[in-house]
């Protein structure tokens, strides 16, 4: 038998808000929960002990006991322990080698590395299935969720972080609707679109959550865009079908909510949006928890 899945924290919590935030300390439950939505919100501030990615991996990936499968670790894994197991599209070995390339520290990187390849090779089940800044990349988002829904037992959850559009390299590009999914589902995408090439090649800006947050996304002047449009172009051509690892999706918290809101409705996936934290004040990613439900 699977175990109990433990209590998830609220996405707003009063007492921990209050706490958290001293100038809060004398307002009362209602005042509290009036200051986060007309205030507190917008200004990035933490009402739950799981927004931070920090305390998402304490309080909530740590009271995870049963078998976890982890999508893409690299060097840096989310989860450790004898329950866990590991998918990347290449093994230990090349994962040690590809971080000393790019200047990275190995030692962190799995010994093992259970799974290399797709999702749709393994056959076992899991309690959970966890990922940071991969669900993204997906090219059939769809499919991908398919595919976790297949692997987790009744009740299991996907625990996921994700970047937020506003505040990452994706600011200026527009956040993805289900029209956008759905389309990319009904071509039964394997590979990146040409659109999604030339957005993450071409109309991406810097990667500094800060300025984002002040509202400094520094537009590309049109010159510098039409040339990373040119390299874009000969970087699909040149791929002649092959992969090409860009991101396919853009969200903000509520975005993502509702678009896995819609995909679970329709049918698609038993897995439901169980919670979607907000991402907190100079940072540019949100947590999230999708849980399988029985039907």
């Amino acid at each position: 038998m699977t175990a109990p899945a433990a209590t998830l924290p609220l996405e707003y919590d009063g007492s921990f808000y209050r706490e958290r935030h001293p100038d809060l300390a004398t307002f009362d439950e209602e005042a509290l929960a009036t200051h986060y939505l007309d205030w507190g919100l917008a200004e990035g501030r933490v009402a739950s002990p799981a927004a931070e990615r920090e305390g998402f991996l304490d309080v909530v990936l740590g009271a995870e006991t049963g078998t976890m499968l982890e999508i893409g670790p690299f060097c840096r894994p989310l989860v450790k322990g004898p329950n866990v197991r590991y998918l990347d599209v290449i093994d230990a070995d090349a994962l040690r080698q590809r971080a000393i390339e790019i200047g990275l520290d190995p030692s962190d990187c799995p010994a093992e590395i259970h799974y290399t390849g797709e999702l749709a090779q393994i056959d076992d089940t899991f309690a959970a299935v966890v990922s940071s800044h991969a669900i993204e990349h997906q090219p059939d988002l769809v499919r991908h969720l398919q595919e976790v829904d297949r692997l987790l037992a009744p009740g299991g959850r996907y625990y996921l972080i994700i970047p937020d559009k506003r505040y990452c390299f994706d600011a200026l590009i527009p956040e993805s609707t289900i029209a956008n999914v759905l389309y990319a589902h009904e071509q039964r995408r394997t590979v990146h679109s040409l659109q999604s090439v030339i957005e993450h090649r071409a109309m991406v800006t810097h990667n500094d959550p800060g300025m984002h947050w002040a509202g400094e996304h520094g537009p590309f002047p049109p010159d510098e865009q039409a040339r990373r449009v040119r390299m874009a172009l000969s970087e699909y051509e040149a791929a002649d079908g092959g992969y090409i690892d860009v991101h396919a999706w853009y969200w903000t918290p509520e975005g993502f909510r509702q678009t896995m809101g819609v995909i679970h409705h329709l049918g698609l996936t038993r897995l439901r949006p169980a919670r979607v934290y907000q991402t907190p004040r100079l940072r540019f990613e949100f947590c999230a928890v999708l849980e399988k439900t029985a039907d």
